[in-house]
């Protein structure tokens, strides 16, 4: 099989990780994977990743470093574009949040209230009058904003249980957030305690399982402490296999006492996934935040659901 690292040396990579994965998928060479000597020679990429996680109960030992390697590798090109963005905007937001128009004298933030006061310059005086103050709120010592995350395990959100789990150790690293990560299918495994090593998450996952939403929501209930000031994200496609009633209960319960739940029917580069239309119109309905991101688009969806 050393046709699949030496493509490397005569396509680009792009082009050697859609054929690795082709040939992994139409030759079903899952069970060569499981051998160090074959990991070494491939081309890493998200696919393989998933590939890997998927496998991970079956590795020997000597192929799960390898592998673990691997998976690191990814995470790391991924992190290199997306972390610094996924940071500033949690702080923007954070800031914005903080934002008071009652401020304290040492509080004003002159910049953001001359451009909020333009009309009301007079120029005879060479002046503006400021009827609106904006500043900055004090800064609380507590944690500004609890964040958790629950990802369908089941095998087609294996790309999004990728970035949800770096995404998550993102998170975890500031200060100002705490953040939960859960990942469930029939059962529930929390995994808050290995987010300093996205790595250890991803082995932590068993891909393709069944999917019990309601059951997942109800542990997500427990780990809420302060409702009005905390993120869920539900990271699934919705095709519920548990019970769907409890499912919209649980969901209406945690929309009125203050949550805001964001279902992410996928957060992959892949598109638009595959999803129970029902029950994605259903939550809607109930006040839940729906849709289909990248990413890229993830930064920006989660510095909107903390201000």
């Amino acid at each position: 099989m050393r046709w699949l690292g030496d493509i490397r040396t005569y396509f680009p990579t792009p082009l050697v990780q859609i054929m690795q994965r082709d040939a992994v998928e139409r030759l079903d060479l899952k069970q060569l994977l499981l051998e160090p000597e074959l990991l070494q020679s491939v081309e890493p990429d998200i696919h393989m990743v998933t590939l890997l996680v998927e496998l991970n109960k079956m590795l020997p030992d000597e192929t799960r470093a390898t592998a673990r390697q691997i998976i690191a590798q990814v995470l790391a090109d991924i992190e290199a574009r997306l972390v610094d963005q996924t940071r500033q905007a949690v702080r923007g937001a954070l800031a914005r949040s903080a934002r008071t128009s009652r401020p304290r004298p040492g509080d004003i933030d002159w910049n953001h209230t001359i451009a909020a006061n333009l009309k009301h310059w007079l120029p005879e005086h060479r002046t503006i009058i400021p009827e609106r103050l904006v500043g900055h709120g004090r800064r609380q010592r507590s944690l500004a904003k609890d964040v958790v995350i629950a990802v369908d395990q089941s095998g087609s959100m294996a790309d999004s249980v990728v970035y949800a789990s770096l995404f998550g150790g993102v998170l975890a690293q500031l200060p100002a957030l705490r953040t939960q990560f859960v990942a469930f299918d029939t059962l529930i495994t929390d995994l808050t305690p290995f987010l300093h090593d996205p790595v250890e998450v991803l082995f932590g996952v068993q891909l393709g399982g069944g999917t019990d939403i309601a059951n997942a929501l109800g542990y997500c209930q427990q780990l809420i402490e302060r409702p009005r000031d905390s993120v869920l994200f539900l990271i699934s496609d919705l095709c519920e296999g548990g019970n769907t009633e409890m499912m919209y209960q649980r969901v209406a319960e945690l929309v009125t006492s203050g949550v805001r739940v964001i279902v992410l029917l996928a957060l992959s580069d892949e598109g638009a996934p595959a999803h129970d239309y029902t029950n994605a119109a259903a939550l809607t309905a109930l006040g839940a935040t729906v849709m289909a991101i990248t990413p890229g688009e993830f930064p920006q969806v989660l510095a909107e659901a903390l201000v």
